[in-house]
């Protein structure tokens, strides 16, 4: 009994960590990005909403940042974190569906066309859950009414580039191709945070969960369309397996009959 199941466990083991099949690999690594991710949000919003030591930091943070305001930065992180947000935002997701669309990449253009805006919904969830006030200063640079935390544009650029990361990894064959993908997508995500960062926006926690909140929501929905795509792919390959040897049969008794006949 016991070696049975631990040959069953291990069945199972191999099965999770299988990159092909409905319930591979990709499930194994959705999950852990999942739970990982969503313990890191928990933790900041319990850290943030019980005033622990991280407000301190973000206080500290938020003001060096304010006193290293100089042009031209100040316009450079304006027209980056300006990108992110609303139509400019909109235009990316739409050229990137356009993409996935021309390449017949359907299972991808689902996966932006759903993670994108539920992901803005889930943001905007978060914000009046918390209800963070933004950042205080004498001199802001920008002077916003909505709630801090987490940040709504990094987490737009999380999905957005975070999404075409994980495209590029999986259609890539070469590895200096898919680690490109990764490090111009990194640097775009932080580079976003430092804006809003930069501009008094944002406290450094309200990025951090911003992050953490995408990489979750990402996780569910990949995972979720790959393993559709799987499934349909195996029902096609089984649909498949079970016409040839009807076929097969066909052409048998076909030739038999021919036999016959002569």
């Amino acid at each position: 009994m016991k070696h049975q199941i631990f040959r069953q466990s291990v069945r199972f083991i191999e099965a999770r960590l299988t990159p092909g099949g409905e319930f591979g690999l990709h499930l194994t690594v959705g999950a852990v990005l999942l739970v990982v991710a969503t313990a890191i949000l928990h933790a900041l919003a319990q850290a943030v909403m019980g005033q622990h030591a991280i407000t301190l930091l973000d206080l500290q943070v938020a003001q060096w940042f304010h006193e290293q305001a100089r042009e031209p930065f100040t316009a450079w992180m304006r027209a980056l974190s300006w990108v992110h947000t609303g139509v400019p935002m909109v235009l990316l997701v739409l050229a990137l569906a356009y993409y996935f669309w021309r390449v017949q990449a359907r299972y991808w253009l689902l996966a932006l066309l759903v993670a994108t805006p539920t992901g803005a919904l889930l943001n905007v969830a978060l914000k009046y859950t918390v209800q963070r006030p933004r950042p205080v200063f004498d001199e802001p640079l920008v002077s916003l009414m909505t709630y801090s935390f987490p940040s709504g544009h990094t987490a737009a650029a999380t999905v957005f580039w975070g999404l075409l990361a994980s495209y590029l990894v999986i259609v890539r064959p070469h590895w200096h191709a898919r680690l490109l993908a990764i490090c111009v997508s990194v640097t775009m995500v932080l580079l976003v945070a430092l804006s809003r960062l930069y501009l008094g926006a944002h406290y450094l926690s309200d990025v951090l969960a911003a992050m953490a909140e995408s990489v979750a929501w990402l996780a569910i929905w990949i995972t979720a369309i790959s393993t559709l795509r799987r499934r349909r792919q195996a029902a096609r390959q089984a649909s498949q397996q079970a016409s040839q040897p009807t076929s097969q049969a066909t052409s048998q008794h076909a030739a038999q009959k021919g036999v016959s006949a002569g």
